[in-house]
């Protein structure tokens, strides 16, 4: 790492310090929101302090490594998209952690890269819950934002999802959930087909 990068995370991590709320962080806490450091700092002053920084790639590489949740934040709002290749994803997801770490990395930054939707349904059908978790909050992004699915991407995504929300793991029934809905309001055709498929669970 580089003295100027160095200096600048050193900066970054003494300014959470004054941004702490104490009463944010215990309540993650409860909430089994494991971090390894939380300053429960929100969001909207994290996207602050990202847009005083800009993009910067190299920070936002050492921001990941770091076991802080704001760091992490951070490091999803300032890397350069353009720059994120698939085994710089692959590193990144190594060290996802949390729910809400991968609704921030999806969300920030995965949405944004030109080869998202074929790591989205990689990661659906994906055995680690994690990689399944960030898959399904990927593709809601993607739906949201009118990304229409081809045939075999609309019988891939129904069949997973039909198979996680017959599952136990809440976390991933919620996101799946999401993720479903958004896919329905593409318009009243993926409506109807959704309906279909997933009409013996009774949820739409």
């Amino acid at each position: 790492m580089n003295e100027q990068i160095h200096e600048k995370l050193k900066e970054i991590k003494q300014s959470f310090r004054l941004m702490m709320n104490g009463v944010a962080s215990h309540s993650m806490r409860e909430k089994w929101v494991a971090y390894k450091i939380n300053w429960g700092v929100p969001i909207p002053d994290l996207q602050k302090m990202a847009a005083e920084y800009g993009k910067d790639y190299e920070l936002a590489i050492e921001l990941w490594k770091e076991e802080i949740r704001e760091c992490q934040v951070l490091a999803t709002l300032i890397m350069p998209a353009e720059k994120m290749d698939e085994d710089l994803v692959e590193v990144w997801m190594e060290r996802l952690r949390t729910q809400e770490m991968a609704e921030m990395l999806a969300f920030n930054l995965l949405q944004h890269l030109d080869f998202a939707p074929a790591l989205a349904y990689k990661w659906i059908a994906s055995d680690r819950d994690m990689y399944q978790l960030c898959g399904y909050q990927l593709l809601a992004r993607l739906f949201a934002r009118g990304m229409e699915p081809n045939e075999r991407g609309i019988n891939e995504f129904l069949d997973q999802a039909h198979t996680t929300l017959e599952g136990n793991n809440l976390p991933l029934k919620h996101a799946a959930y999401n993720c479903v809905l958004s896919f329905c309001e593409l318009g009243d055709e993926f409506d109807v087909i959704a309906q279909k498929a997933l009409a013996d669970l009774n949820i739409l």
